[in-house]
């Protein structure tokens, strides 16, 4: 096993090659995140417990159901980001025919198959520094910040949450590498 920097390791052999990208790990972050969700919990518990057991004008209600609804999304949304910080990782992988990427919490994800005849136009996306967009996705509770991406069949696939320059780079000389290999090698065999 190799790696690159301290969040992307890969194994090279001779039919495949799988690459494994890890999230950034910062136990203050952590900390923050977990603290960030026990008090989001606290919150919607209190909630359903005055909308069931206060006396309540309708108004109220109502009030209250609509937060709840709010709260139910935001505790989905901040619930997997800690849970993506703690388990998560991107799992990409090559065969013969095909480029399959997994974004897995635990082992709970699905691997979906990219076959090399239909990627196109790979490229390296990197906000600048200092900018809107590289502030925003640098907080941890956005998921995305993907550095890489290609066309498949009309649509956009993006990977390599959170990468730093240096790394992102790296990795997207080694995809693009074994990509065209493998595209070489099935002309060939064609």
């Amino acid at each position: 096993m190799k790696w690159i920097g301290n969040r992307v390791s890969f194994v090279d052999e001779k039919n495949r090659a799988t690459v494994v990208i890890y999230p950034e790990k910062k136990t203050w972050v952590t900390g923050l995140m977990g603290a960030w969700v026990s008090m989001w919990m606290v919150i919607g518990a209190t909630m359903t417990w005055a909308l069931f057991t206060l006396k309540l004008s309708e108004k109220e209600h109502v009030i209250l159901w609509v937060f709840l609804a709010f709260w139910v999304y935001y505790a989905f949304k901040v619930t997997r980001s800690l849970f993506w910080i703690l388990w998560g990782k991107e799992l990409i992988k090559f065969d013969e025919v095909a480029l399959h990427y997994k974004r897995s919490i635990k082992h709970y994800g699905k691997s979906v198959p990219y076959y090399f005849e239909n990627i196109k136009k790979f490229s390296l996306q990197q906000p600048k520094a200092g900018s809107f967009q590289a502030v925003w996705e640098a907080s941890p509770w956005v998921g995305g910040g993907e550095r890489i991406e290609f066309e498949y069949k009309g649509k956009l696939v993006r990977f390599g949450r959170k990468l730093e320059e240096k790394d992102a780079k790296l990795l997207f000389d080694l995809i693009t590498k074994k990509v065209e290999e493998r595209i070489r090698s099935a002309r060939s065999k064609s």
